[in-house]
């Protein structure tokens, strides 16, 4: 597959222009990568409103993933977030969007920008990170419902490599006129692993993908896709709300790197992903077999359960540092590793090492989810309220002004606009949340 992008970058940087134009940098610099990073010049084409190199680069991601659209943004998934529900309120009279509660932040933030109202869905099994929806709540909410919701919202994989049943989710959603809109900032490689666990093959409408987060992408390249099935028209102005909430000068390098992917995606890298899920799937056994408590994830999450074994995720973590290796996240009950496959082989065996002699103690139960809020004002309210910053502890019977997480995982603890109780600050404490801001009337 071709990269035009890609190609028209080594051009320019190993040209013999003069560089009369933005970034101040000229080409030169202590990164190494200053000469890529350019504006758009004539020939670059225009992230924003393109029409050349870049809009031929977004129609080869849209055919490697099956979209009937596909829209790049150098600005994450968080970016894509905000710019779906935008696409989902525009064809909607409701002001209510269904979503399961382990939300990234942004889905807050673009609720308080848009004026939207969450309704949540509460999962069986639930944590701070995961909340499963089964088709028979989805049902029962969608029955309950003053309305029709402007979207139904969901996060599959979640950050600790948790799926939700797309396809049926998808199916109930679309029996009620509803689109459904999936959070896959963690899953973009699921397009290219045998199953079609990807949410674009099961139904989803719309879809944002963190390529950065298992692709081989920059850190900030995402994609928002419109599902080939869906019966919106989401990608008429989806280029327009992605613009929204985006800068007017996106990193070019960014967006290269995701013109890039599309060749190795096309190549040989999807045959390299499975052969990673393998030996993933080796380090998992040999781990349980030391007796170490490993979740049930997506493939190419690590996932371990420490309360399951007495241990905080902190102190595995500890491990693994001692073997010279990085986690992803650790919190009191879990650490999650994310495997892609640029990790040498000697990464598995260096998790591996960290954990020779595992002795099990007494377990130990895990973190409740959050506890339901009490709605006192609405996410747009709060945003726009005065605040003040208090001590976690102290904001008990207060009114939640932000999203008072902390990142990883970006998941609310305590939603904007709802009350804060005492189970919402001990969880705030165990996660290292020491401050909230609070309105003040």
């Amino acid at each position: 597959m071709d990269t035009p992008v890609l190609d028209f970058l080594r051009r320019y940087a190993d040209g013999d222009t003069a560089r009369l134009h933005m970034p101040g940098h000229k080409g030169r610099g202590p990164l190494g990568c200053e000469k890529y990073d350019i504006t758009e010049i004539a020939g670059a084409d225009d992230l924003s409103a393109p029409e050349g190199i870049i809009a031929a680069s977004e129609n080869n991601a849209s055919s490697l993933f099956g979209s009937r659209a596909t829209f790049y943004s150098a600005g994450g998934s968080s970016q894509c977030v905000k710019a779906m529900l935008l696409l989902c309120a525009r064809r909607s009279a409701s002001r209510t969007v269904l979503a399961a509660r382990n939300v990234h932040k942004s889905f807050m933030h673009a609720c308080a920008l848009l004026g939207l109202e969450p309704a949540w869905l509460y999962g069986g099994g639930a944590s701070l990170c995961s909340c499963r929806i089964t088709p028979g709540a989805l049902r029962e909410a969608l029955d309950a419902a003053a309305g029709k919701p402007v979207a139904v919202y969901i996060t599959s994989p979640d950050y600790l490599g948790g799926t939700q049943d797309v396809a049926a989710l998808a199916e109930t959603a679309h029996g009620y006129g509803v689109p459904l809109v999936v959070d896959n900032a963690h899953g973009a490689y699921l397009r290219f692993m045998e199953g079609g666990a990807h949410p674009l093959g099961l139904g989803a409408d719309l879809c944002c993908d963190s390529a950065h987060k298992t692709l081989p992408v920059l850190t900030g390249g995402a994609y928002l896709h419109v599902g080939a099935g869906s019966a919106w028209d989401f990608e008429h102005g989806a280029r327009e709300a992605l613009g929204v909430f985006g800068s007017s000068s996106p990193s070019y390098l960014i967006t290269a790197s995701l013109d890039a992917a599309n060749a190795a995606l096309a190549g040989g890298w999807p045959e390299k992903a499975r052969e990673c899920a393998a030996r993933l799937d080796s380090l998992r056994a040999a781990l349980r077999g030391l007796g170490v408590p490993v979740a049930e994830t997506d493939p190419l999450r690590l996932t371990i359960d420490a309360f399951a074994a007495g241990y905080t995720g902190f102190e595995l973590a500890g491990r693994l540092r001692a073997a010279r290796a990085e986690p992803e996240f650790a919190d009191r009950d879990r650490l999650v590793m994310m495997f892609s496959p640029d990790n040498p082989p000697d990464a598995y065996g260096r998790v591996l090492a960290a954990f020779e002699g595992f002795v099990r103690r007494a377990p130990f139960a895990p973190l409740p989810a959050p506890p339901e809020g009490e709605r006192v004002m609405s996410p747009r309210e709060a945003l726009l309220c005065a605040r003040r910053r208090v001590p976690a502890d102290e904001a008990v019977g207060c009114v939640c002004a932000s999203a008072a997480v902390a990142c990883p995982p970006a998941v609310p603890i305590a939603v904007m606009g709802e009350r804060i109780g005492r189970g919402h600050a001990e969880l705030m404490r165990e996660y290292g949340v020491a401050y909230a801001e609070i309105c003040v009337t």
